[in-house]
């Protein structure tokens, strides 16, 4: 096969991992969870406990009397449905979070938005952080109950300053990469095999 195919299926290749990467990273939020889009849900305690990141999406599910309109802080405080930048109709709509800050949305049918019919979602950018792991104090060695301290060492005490000729503490070893950054980094080298794979094959 011609250097230029080759260049154009390993190009392919890379492109489509690089698109899958996103996507195992991004949650799909319902909103209102099993009561969906709706009246009656309090759509500000909805939001409480959950970060929303960018690629994330929004689906809102409703009935035919609903729908979904993207709007302004003035639209969404107000319920001014004139100030709406788009409406989703369908029962179905899924909205992809593509930047940080926040972003709001109402039910336009008349009432609805003034009876709490409404969300606002702050959005922010990056992956989730990686919990950091407890870390033993530098230069504390394990201990082993059972073995008597070495032939001409003086007992110490918590407090006592090191013996002399005691070599300096060692620092902890760095924390080992988070499941995210993990799970990234092996779709990175499932692409590169793949494109490694078609390289060789051809």
């Amino acid at each position: 096969m011609a250097i230029n195919g080759l260049s154009k299926m390993a190009a392919t290749a890379l492109l489509l991992v690089l698109a899958i990467v996103p996507a195992a990273i991004a949650v799909t939020y319902t909103v209102g969870d099993t009561q969906e889009w709706s009246s009656g849900v309090d759509y500000t305690e909805w939001v409480k406990g959950k970060t929303f990141r960018v690629g994330d999406v929004l689906e809102f599910k409703y009935g035919s009397s609903h729908s979904v309109d993207v709007t302004t802080k003035a639209g969404y405080d107000n319920c001014d449905t004139s100030l709406s930048t788009v409406n989703h109709s369908g029962g179905d709509t899924k909205i992809e979070l593509k930047t940080a800050g926040a972003n709001y949305y109402i039910c336009p049918t008349p009432g609805h938005c003034l009876n709490g019919m409404k969300l606002a979602v702050t959005v922010v950018s990056g992956t989730p952080a990686a919990p950091t792991p407890p870390s033993s104090t530098p230069g504390t060695p394990p201990t082993t109950p059972d073995s008597p301290p070495a032939a001409g060492t003086p007992p110490s005490t918590p407090d006592s300053p090191p013996a002399a000729g005691t070599p300096p503490a060692t620092p902890a070893p760095p924390p080992r990469q988070s499941g995210a950054s993990k799970g990234v980094m092996s779709y990175v080298l499932v692409g590169a095999s793949i494109v490694l794979g078609y390289a060789l094959w051809m």
